[in-house]
């Protein structure tokens, strides 16, 4: 919209762009995010910023075998890594962002535009509100009664900074990229940043309010908790927990696989706020490509309703097959079979991978 020369005010609730960590890492599909960053005219930025080596990927065993270790190549670009918070700069440049914008309702139908309420009183009318806002959208109550649901699916994210020099062995399992370890319904998965910072996510079945008595800020507690759930794994796999100082409960919920609406004049929704799914790669390049197209269409539009209506038929048709392919993934990915998840692996990973069998000489470590 702005190199189209079209007004568009950006409404953050976050105080400040530094207000919060702004998140991990996440991959950018040639035909997805790469395509939107090339429609800004932004993806000559952006790599330079890209890690194609973050593309490795290693799995092992709970006993620390090797079972599958994909390399990257530095010269591929299908799908390289690059920090959120990279990404939040690169797209957010010079442009205007109004912050501290938390929306509390959208009114749609009130003759002047559709009506915004903020959380400090003050109202606004635009002709178009899209709702870019995520899995717990202030707008969507304007198109959708829709919740999301929880998956049954929980993950506690931590920590590991410096990881190259603090803990040398961690890197070398590690690898360029992310190491997987998968067991009857639960998992670890590490994933390298830039500057040797490491995110760690645990991933289990459990209840919404599992361990809710626990304090999120005890970390002794939350670690002891975690490694008593990964008991019997190898060591130098729980290590990924053990040196972890802070844990984030994220407890998985998901909107229905075909979550769509009747269409509302001067509203509409992308991202998470429209199709919130299982956290597998898609999500972030979903909500940048309809960004990217729900851009072009306004911008070409004769008739700014027909153009969103358009878009939003799009939009509906691919968000549907994709969450129908990521809860599929995600019900083999935490399972009781952990070769289900391996499976998964093989089924979408290109290229040649070592295999050792279970038992054999290659381990972690």
């Amino acid at each position: 919209m702005h190199r189209h020369d079209r007004p568009v005010t950006i409404l953050e609730r976050d105080p400040s762009r530094d207000a919060r960590p702004p998140g991990g890492t996440l991959d950018l599909h040639e035909g997805m995010g790469q395509l939107a960053l090339r429609k800004a005219g932004l993806l000559a930025d952006f790599l330079p910023l890209s890690r194609p080596e973050g593309q490795a990927m290693r799995i092992l065993d709970v006993d620390g075998t090797v079972l599958r270790d994909w390399p990257a190549d530095p010269d591929e670009q299908a799908n390289p890594e690059i920090d959120r918070g990279q990404l939040r700069d690169l797209l957010l440049g010079s442009m205007d962002v109004r912050w501290g914008q938390g929306v509390t309702e959208v009114v749609p139908g009130t003759g002047d535009g559709v009506l915004v309420r903020f959380a400090d009183g003050r109202q606004e009318t635009f002709d178009l509100v899209v709702g870019a806002d995520g899995a717990w959208s202030r707008v969507r109550p304007a198109l959708s009664p829709v919740t999301p649901h929880y998956t049954g699916i929980t993950y506690v994210e931590t920590s590991l900074d410096d990881v190259d020099h603090r803990h040398p062995e961690l890197a070398r399992l590690i690898g360029d990229g992310s190491v997987a370890v998968y067991g009857p319904d639960r998992a670890l998965v590490a994933q390298r940043n830039s500057g040797g910072h490491v995110k760690v996510y645990a991933q289990f079945r459990a209840p919404l309010d599992w361990q809710a008595d626990l304090d999120p800020a005890d970390a002794d507690a939350v670690r002891s908790s975690l490694l008593a759930l990964f008991d019997g794994w190898t060591a130098p796999v729980l290590e990924l927990l053990s040196h972890g100082t802070a844990f984030v409960r994220r407890p998985l919920h998901v909107l229905p696989v075909s979550h769509t609406w009747a269409h509302v004049p001067g509203v509409t929704l992308l991202g998470d706020a429209a199709h919130l799914m299982p956290p597998l790669g898609v999500g972030a390049n979903l909500a940048m490509l309809e960004g990217a197209e729900l851009a072009e269409a306004v911008a070409a539009a004769g008739d700014l309703d027909e153009a969103v209506r358009a878009f939003e038929e799009q939009m509906w048709a691919r968000a549907g097959r994709w969450a129908k392919m990521t809860a599929a993934w995600l019900e083999r990915l935490v399972s009781p079979d952990p070769a289900a998840a391996l499976a998964v692996f093989d089924d979408v990973h290109p290229g040649p991978s070592v295999t050792t069998a279970p038992g054999g000489a290659d381990r972690a470590g």
